[in-house]
């Protein structure tokens, strides 16, 4: 199976002037952490990475260094995480039906979230890791007010990895090129062009590293495997 990992944000919200998959946690970069789960998922064949070019000598460094056995492409990504996705499916061999994406910075995922994203994907066009969200959820105004509350039952949090049919996914971000849609995940692309997506349970400790505060508790799953 081929895997995406989108890895051109920067660390804005982690207070830092460069890429956060480059920070230390328990003295390996963030984004070690997200490969060594990758190489381990007995079903990833091929990872591409894809970063900005001032990061690429230093993920080539991590890359070297991991010594890894899958196939490993580092492509240059765009100025958001829906142009470095169009960009690694550019990327990705005529022969790939499927791929998954996952986001660099879920650096907790296990392979076993990996192997079993690839299984549901065999079957099915599309598909993304979730959880069941367990606050009770409020719809707020631009005032402050709240407009009502969700049935809890229904709502799941958004995980990666997503899985998706090339060909059609390829579609979808050419169809979001021509009308100009800007979204957050591809997921969201599938459900704009009608197509189903499915939930796979995903994990409670698959977080994703965005400020400080999650490397601190990252840090404190990683200490209790």
């Amino acid at each position: 199976m081929y895997l995406l990992i989108p890895a051109a944000g920067s660390g804005r919200r982690m207070g830092s002037d460069r890429n956060k998959l480059l920070l230390s946690l328990l003295e390996k970069p963030i984004l070690t952490w997200t490969l060594l789960a990758a190489q381990k998922a007995s079903s990833i064949s091929d990872i591409t990475i894809i970063c900005q070019p001032h990061d690429r000598e230093e993920i080539e460094i991590i890359v070297d260094d991991l010594k890894l056995t899958k196939a490993i492409k580092i492509i240059r990504g765009g100025s958001s995480r829906q142009e470095s996705v169009y960009n690694g499916l550019q990327a990705l061999p005529d022969r790939a039906e499927k791929v998954l994406i996952h986001d660099g910075a879920r650096c907790l995922i296990t392979p076993e979230l990996f192997d079993r994203c690839v299984d549901s994907i065999r079957e099915i066009q599309g598909l993304i890791a979730a959880v069941p969200v367990k606050d009770t959820i409020k719809v707020v105004d631009e005032h402050g007010i709240i407009h009502n509350t969700p049935e809890r039952s229904k709502l799941w949090a958004a995980q990666t990895p997503q899985g998706f049919d090339v060909k059609l996914l390829k579609e979808c971000h050419e169809k979001a090129l021509d009308n100009g849609w800007k979204v957050t995940d591809d997921a969201a692309l599938f459900e704009r062009c009608g197509l189903p997506v499915k939930i796979v349970p995903g994990e409670e400790t698959n977080l994703k590293v965005t400020t400080p505060q999650d490397l601190a508790i990252a840090e404190f799953i990683l200490r209790g495997r």
